[in-house]
């Protein structure tokens, strides 16, 4: 399993032959400007929620390669009425893809479209392949359910959210990763706005001193799960 990040909490991951895009969020992001978006044909599309800063290259990647957007039914609902296809799930909801198996968790956050619609409640993924097992927390605060999924699972990478203000901050998301006994954590959703800027030497070190195996990714870079 490959994964590049792409800036805020998009990332592609490749499994077989299959691509998986999380959180679509490229064209509007200014620190993303680097990427060559074009190039970027998921066969599948992850969306936690229906802010706008998750969703927004929702239609243009349905456009340019055809894709199936994976979400809670509002969001599913939202984007069919746009002649998007879509599988909808929910919350403890499991289904088996031809890129493995996926488990909608729940997120403590909130979720509306721009224009001010309800998007249903807020989630995360997990993917079980033969290769890894991932987890997408989507954006949330710090929760027990971290220790329930770790009962059921053994995560190789958890993607966590680092930014505070919106979501929790680096010091959650260190107890979030111990709580998942995850083997890996990659930081994301930091940086793109003034209020979710972070101290990139503060959070590597202190994540270094909760013995945390951690990265911070830059755009474009890509790794190997597990």
């Amino acid at each position: 399993m490959k994964c590049t990040y792409l800036g805020h909490s998009c990332f592609l991951l490749e499994i077989d032959n299959h691509t998986i895009l999380v959180d679509p969020f490229i064209n509007d992001n200014p620190l993303a400007e680097n990427v060559d978006i074009a190039s970027i044909k998921p066969d599948y599309m992850l969306v936690s929620h229906a802010h706008g800063d998750h969703c927004a290259d929702v239609e243009y990647f349905a456009k340019q390669s055809s894709c199936t957007l994976i979400a809670n039914y509002e969001i599913v609902n939202h984007f069919a009425n746009k002649g998007i296809q879509g599988f909808a799930m929910n919350s403890g909801g499991t289904q088996i893809f031809p890129f493995g198996t996926l488990i909608m968790t729940h997120a403590y956050h909130s979720s509306s479209f721009p224009d001010g619609s309800y998007g249903g409640n807020p989630n995360g993924f997990i993917i079980q392949t033969n290769e890894a097992c991932v987890f997408y927390s989507g954006d949330t605060s710090l929760t027990m359910d971290f220790a329930l999924i770790a009962q059921r699972y053994s995560i190789d990478m958890a993607f966590l959210p680092i930014g505070n203000v919106f979501t929790m901050d680096h010091i959650d998301a260190a107890r979030a990763c111990t709580m998942l006994k995850a083997k890996r954590c990659m930081g994301l959703h930091f940086d793109t706005f003034p209020p979710i800027t972070i101290d990139h030497d503060g959070v590597k070190g202190y994540m270094q001193s909760q013995n945390i195996s951690f990265i911070l990714p830059n755009i474009g870079e890509e790794f190997s799960i597990p």
